[in-house]
Formats: C-alpha cells, sequence, structure tokens
C-alpha cells in the first residue's frame, strides 16, 4: 500500500495483540497497512451514504 495516512485511527498494540493470538509475528508495516484500509473503508462508505441522499453513515455502508 502506497498511501499513508496522516492521523492514526487504530490502537497499534490491539492490532498487534490480534495477531499474536493467531501466534504470528507483526512486521512494522502492518499497522499502517489497517489504518489505510480503515481510512479508505470509511471514505467509500461516507460516499455511498451521500450517493444515497444520507447524511448518516450505516455498517451497511462499509
Amino acid at each position: 500500500m502506497a498511501t499513508k495516512v496522516k492521523e492514526s485511527y487504530i490502537v497499534q498494540s490491539k492490532v498487534k495483540a490480534l495477531v499474536k493470538k493467531s501466534k504470528m509475528k507483526c512486521s512494522s508495516d502492518v499497522v499502517e497497512a489497517v489504518n489505510v484500509l480503515i481510512h479508505h473503508a470509511v471514505n467509500r462508505g461516507v460516499e455511498r451514504a451521500k450517493a444515497n441522499g444520507r447524511k448518516t453513515l450505516r455498517a451497511a455502508d462499509l
């Protein structure tokens, strides 16, 4: 993922703990990649809600 996001939307320790539960290690770029995924998912959801004439983001928009 080439895109960087200025603000963090996730808790790094929680992502790493989730990976560790699966008995895996977490490389340093995983946390940023998850952050970018969240950023893009929310932006797509907002656009979908707007396209449907709503001002409220719903889980279905994601």
